[in-house]
């Protein structure tokens, strides 16, 4: 059982121990380290090839530069009108690339913003902060409006599809705006499938390490608040119902349908949680991950 203090009139209550760092500190509110941000990523293009950052603003929208393109197809059903990964694979082979890193990091006027309490909300981008080019799998390099990116996405396609790329300043996500899973969910469903998985499958914003070191052990926070960093705050929604993506290796888009079946068979097909942003802020790698409630 997970080990944690109760502060009660002065008092406090000891339940059962467990591999949890505890602390009361930060306004007197009973804080459970739970564990530590392994990585941070985002994906400039819904279906495309992610990229790792050292350091994300986190807004109520999900991550700034998260999925902020997508490509809408004609074929697609009207409750997801997305191209993805799962009709056309080829798609993470695609590597997007911000023309202006340093603009695409985060809002432009975040810290002017932060510093007006309580934290005002930061302003959008501007169109030019998020100019993006892609690098297809033939290694040339297109701009993401370029129609010869289109041409390339709809080969093999069945049937007629006609694309039309949308820029969003809310991450397109397809259904929460953050979402988390650890490292040892990963190893997990490594360890029941017995081959080597590569975590990128899981397309996740934010990779975690569990001071618990359990797989699974995320859906204990469905419900709950979360602290990431010093003041980003979230709430944990829902578990992540997983679909064809993770049987898709991120490098070469080969489709292995065991993994998604193995998940299936043995957690529901759910791995990972669905969070909702209650406080902005910046994300770092390695920033402890605490247990608000």
């Amino acid at each position: 059982m997970v080990s944690w203090w109760e502060c009660s009139l002065g008092s406090f209550v000891l339940h059962n121990s467990a591999n949890l760092n505890i602390g009361l500190n930060k306004g007197d509110v009973d804080l459970t380290t739970i564990g530590t941000v392994e990585s941070l990523w985002r994906y400039p293009v819904k279906s495309m090839s992610g990229e790792a950052m050292n350091e994300a603003f986190m807004g109520f929208s999900g991550f700034y530069g998260d999925r902020c393109f997508a490509f809408k197809n004609s074929s697609a059903r009207k409750g997801f009108p997305y191209l993805n990964a799962t009709a056309q694979e080829r798609m993470l082979r695609y590597r997007p690339q911000f023309r202006y890193p340093e603009r695409a990091a985060k809002p432009p006027n975040l810290a002017e913003a932060m510093s007006i309490a309580p934290g005002v909300n930061p302003s959008n981008a501007e169109l030019d902060d998020l100019r993006l080019d892609v690098v297809t799998p033939a290694g040339a390099t297109v701009a993401v409006d370029d129609p010869a990116l289109t041409e390339m996405l709809v080969e093999g396609l069945r049937g007629e599809n006609h694309l039309t790329l949308v820029r969003s300043d809310r991450a397109l996500t397809d259904c929460r705006p953050v979402s988390l899973i650890s490292l040892q969910t990963i190893r997990q469903v490594e360890a029941e499938l017995e081959i080597p998985i590569d975590k990128r499958r899981f397309r996740t914003n934010i990779y975690l390490n569990l001071a618990s070191g359990l797989g699974f052990d995320e859906d204990e926070f469905v419900g709950r608040k979360l602290r990431i960093g010093p003041s980003a705050e979230v709430m944990t929604l829902e578990r992540d119902p997983r679909c064809k993506m993770i049987s898709l290796d991120p490098e070469t888009g080969e489709h292995n349908p065991e993994v998604l079946q193995k998940v299936a068979q043995l957690h529901d097909a759910f791995a990972g949680v669905y969070c909702a942003v209650l406080v902005e802020g910046i994300l770092t790698q390695g920033d402890s991950i605490e247990l608000l409630d």
